[in-house]
């Protein structure tokens, strides 16, 4: 698996979102803000975005005071999550993938070494970025800043 511009945007993205607001209440921020902060082209984030809030994680205000939102607390969104809704499966040869699968051309997929040992690649992101929700990287992030 090798994470896209557009996967590595919209988790970075979604990190930003996920931090507390100064106040305590959510976070509310413009395209224009997060690009900046992130130093990301607008238009590419936009289309990221739109898409991340078709699929429920995200929503938007409008006005003034408009911008993007988390859909829910960020302990409940997981990176796995957005890493397949922007970049599809995690496995790194489709024979392994519980979500996108199509037969390789080994002889015995049963017996097959690299398959074994791709299924545990797979296995192992998967574990970490299914259990780590956007919560733990905003506070990982913002204790590396102190």
């Amino acid at each position: 698996m090798q994470l896209s511009k557009r996967g590595e945007y919209g988790l970075r993205a979604m990190i930003q979102l996920a931090h507390p607001a100064p106040d305590g209440t959510v976070r509310i921020l413009q395209i224009s803000e997060i690009a900046n902060m992130e130093n990301m082209p607008v238009k590419f984030l936009e289309q990221i975005l739109l898409t991340l809030k078709n699929s429920g994680l995200l929503q938007s205000k409008r006005g003034v005071s408009g911008g993007y939102y988390l859909a829910r607390p960020a302990s409940e969104i997981m990176l796995g999550q957005i890493v397949r809704l922007l970049d599809g499966p995690l496995a790194p040869i489709r024979c392994v993938s519980q979500l996108a699968y199509e037969p390789c051309g080994c002889p015995d997929e049963k017996t097959c070494g690299l398959r074994m040992v791709m299924g545990d690649v797979r296995n192992a992101i998967a574990d970490i970025l299914d259990h780590t929700s956007l919560a733990d990287v905003s506070a990982r992030a913002l204790a590396a800043k102190n």
